[in-house]
């Protein structure tokens, strides 16, 4: 007699825990890459800074090598809100589709997916987006107009206090537009790319290359939305009325370059930013499934 044993399968829940930890943990290692890339994109106007080397050359020379990690805390609350929203949003959505169709997503299934998670993401993500973009520009203003946010909950607690509740959701839309972009070309993009190369790589390298490649097409195509955010989210004036606004003025006063200014440090934190998400999130999803669960299939996200 033969039995057919159903294997379990991981709850929602867990989709959402293992994917803003491996978000988390990636931060932690990009944090300096991702506070060169907004300080290139604040500076674009003023010319403070001639390259992303420059960039780092005087915060580590006028502030300490500590100063790379101005707003570490609004980063992993801003991984906390924002990946565990779209991994978890997004694995949920590719499980359901293997369910419902009994194969893989097309492309053009996972790119659906994949705005879908990154508006649900992008949502939740945005007050610690406000903050992790004020935090990591504190030190380049002038003393006076320094906000001197302790942590992200001093940051949090300020910015409703002086600006009201919705300030903490300002520059949404460029946000939401921005990560339903990444989201869109990052997820579709990595598993295709993955395939393709598996005939030339594999294990680890086959992740990198993947992963980078994909950061490049993701970090071409979502350049000029995360420029407009960061500006918006870190204005004090009111110049900018909008995320096409920002890209008019932008286009117009400073050359159309201008927008992607920092993006070799952007493109450098989020090709192994990827890498290191999914590689994390692969491990953590696998050690559930093995010593919960306890089967030893291994893990594909």
């Amino acid at each position: 007699m033969t039995y057919n044993i159903e294997k379990k399968s991981i709850p929602g829940y867990m989709m959402y825990v293992n994917g803003g930890l491996a978000g988390m943990m990636a931060t932690c290692i990009v944090q300096p890459l991702d506070l060169v890339k907004t300080r290139m994109q604040l500076s674009a106007s003023t010319g403070e800074f001639k390259s992303s080397f420059d960039c780092i050359l005087k915060t580590l020379k006028k502030e300490g090598i500590l100063a790379f990690y101005n707003g570490l805390s609004a980063g992993l609350m801003r991984q906390a809100t924002y990946t565990t929203g779209r991994m978890g949003f997004y694995q949920m959505e590719n499980e359901a589709y293997r369910k419902q169709f009994n194969e893989s997503p097309t492309v053009f299934a996972s790119m659906g997916m994949g705005i879908l998670a990154g508006a649900v993401g992008a949502m939740f993500g945005n007050p610690a987006e406000v903050a992790l973009i004020r935090m990591m520009a504190d030190n380049r203003l002038p003393p006076e107009e320094r906000r001197n946010y302790k942590n992200v909950g001093h940051a949090f607690a300020r910015i409703v206090k002086d600006e009201g509740v919705t300030a903490l959701w300002r520059g949404c839309m460029p946000t939401m537009g921005r990560a339903m972009i990444v989201n869109m070309v990052q997820l579709a993009s990595y598993s295709q790319l993955k395939n393709a190369f598996s005939q030339y790589f594999s294990g680890l390298s086959l992740h990198i290359s993947a992963a980078m490649m994909s950061g490049l097409l993701t970090t071409i195509a979502s350049m000029p939305l995360d420029m407009a955010k960061t500006r918006i989210q870190q204005q004090k004036s009111g110049e900018y009325k909008g995320t096409m606004d920002v890209l008019i003025k932008v286009s117009k006063n400073e050359g159309i370059p201008a927008l992607w200014k920092g993006f070799t440090p952007y493109l450098c934190r989020l090709g192994p930013h990827t890498v290191f998400a999914f590689i994390f999130l692969e491990q953590l999803t696998k050690a559930y499934k093995r010593f919960v669960l306890g089967d030893d299939s291994g893990s594909t996200i």
